[in-house]
């Protein structure tokens, strides 16, 4: 199931792609920031032990994503 937690504050978006029980401490392993020209923002993938996609954490969200995600998401900070 994937989960979307939005800090309205910071306007970062993270969107986790493995199981709440897997988010423990520690699990990201290798993260690979897009290059923020080409994205035009800043937006990183991280990855897990297995090099399995786990999350993506996406800056100036509400440039980025849609409105509709962005009502979705819970909100934290």
């Amino acid at each position: 199931m994937i989960t979307i937690e939005y800090d309205k504050q910071a306007d970062a978006a993270y969107i986790y792609l493995i199981k709440e029980e897997e988010r423990t401490a520690g699990w990201v392993k290798k993260t690979y920031p897009c290059d923020p020209s080409e994205v035009n923002g800043m937006i990183n993938l991280d990855f897990d032990n297995n090099g399995c996609l786990g999350g993506i954490e996406v800056m100036d969200a509400s440039k980025k994503l849609s409105q509709e995600i962005l009502d979705q998401a819970e909100t934290i900070g």
